[in-house]
């Protein structure tokens, strides 16, 4: 059996126990290290995992005998833990977004090409069975020329941490579309194979979290309220975006509207399209023995998708495999997230560098 590999986890919020029960999990890893800024978050998922070595500081966990980091921390952070891991040999997976821009993702890319460690990205959508059979339906052939993506994510009421930090610009990078909208972004890009993105027409709202007090709503993630804290980021967005050969997207993200839940990602092809995300299974709406039909190839419904990223994440530290979701396509997902915040910015299409 090979020899486990050796991992550290910085930020033990609500992420990092999930990348840690996934490595457990797997039976391929070792936590050796964890560090958090909250010491009684430290000793409690210390204690629970049998990990010595807890530090408040990730500098000292980067200096550990360790060979990968799972970077679970608030999205000011990752560019400087992820960057100071590569440049000291480790692995590193990141959770999304890369960072709090293109600029600071294509840092942590360039540490990497750098380093003797490899850098992947959390985009653990991916690893859902309805993705990976869309994206073969895609490169197989059978939807044909796809010409048009559809990304869309409403919440009724989900503003998470409303006051903390998933709402303040200076630590978040932004509201929903960093959020939320990276995931069916990258679905979206993955299953269709379009990673070019040129152009982009959007705007942002900030409608609903600016009341603060007279926000109403059932629960929130990673709550309660901080009503001494900012809201200073959008909760809902929409646009239009241009890939080449006349292939585009609509999308509409959201964290709160006064409308119904929703969450999918469509492709749409000549001969076929397909749908994911969303909580029914995944229909390819096609034609059939001249008959216009739907198929609903019979997938594994006991996938748990952190399960399968770290285990891929293991095998490419082995180098075993290549990331599961490359820096590079990270960049390519915050270039446009920053394209859709200029555009909605200067009222206008912007284009893509």
């Amino acid at each position: 059996m090979a020899k486990k590999i050796r991992v550290g986890i910085v930020g033990m919020g609500t992420i990092g126990p999930v990348h840690a029960d996934a490595y457990g999990a797997s039976g391929e890893a070792e936590i050796v290290a964890l560090c958090d800024l909250d010491e009684a978050k430290l000793k409690s998922h210390g204690d629970r995992l049998n990990v010595a070595q807890r530090f408040t500081d990730f500098r000292d966990l980067i200096a550990a005998d360790l060979d990968a980091i799972s970077v679970c921390v608030p999205n000011n952070v990752h560019r400087d833990v992820a960057v100071a891991a590569l440049k000291a040999g480790k692995n590193v997976l990141c959770e999304k977004p890369t960072a709090l821009n293109a600029k600071q993702a294509q840092q942590m890319v360039d540490a990497a090409k750098k380093s003797k460690g490899i850098l992947q990205i959390g985009m653990v959508n991916r690893q859902r069975p309805d993705a990976q059979a869309l994206r073969q339906y895609v490169e197989s052939g059978a939807l044909g020329n796809i010409y048009h993506m559809r990304a869309t994510i409403v919440r009724r009421r989900g503003i998470p941490g409303l006051g903390g930090w998933f709402t303040t610009k200076a630590r978040s990078g932004g509201g929903p579309m960093i959020d939320i909208g990276v995931h069916l972004f990258d679905i979206a890009m993955f299953v269709s194979g379009q990673w070019q993105p040129t152009s982009v027409s959007a705007a942002t709202y900030g409608v609903f979290g600016p009341r603060m007090k007279g926000y109403k709503y059932v629960s929130m993630w990673a709550g309660p309220p901080k009503f001494d804290g900012k809201f200073d980021v959008e909760d809902y967005s929409s646009g239009f975006v241009r890939f080449p050969k006349g292939v585009t997207m609509s999308f509409e993200i959201v964290w709160a509207a006064n409308a119904p839940n929703e969450c999918f990602v469509e492709v749409l092809g000549d001969k076929g399209g397909g749908r994911v995300m969303h909580d029914g299974p995944l229909n390819i709406l096609t034609e059939d023995n001249g008959f216009v039909a739907d198929l609903t190839p019979q997938l594994p419904t006991n996938v748990n998708a952190f399960h399968v990223q770290a285990k891929k994440f293991l095998a490419a530290c082995r180098g075993e495999a290549k990331p599961a979701a490359t820096g590079e396509q990270g960049v390519v997902a915050m270039k446009l997230i920053d394209a859709i915040y200029a555009s909605s910015e200067a009222g206008k299409e912007v284009k893509i560098r």
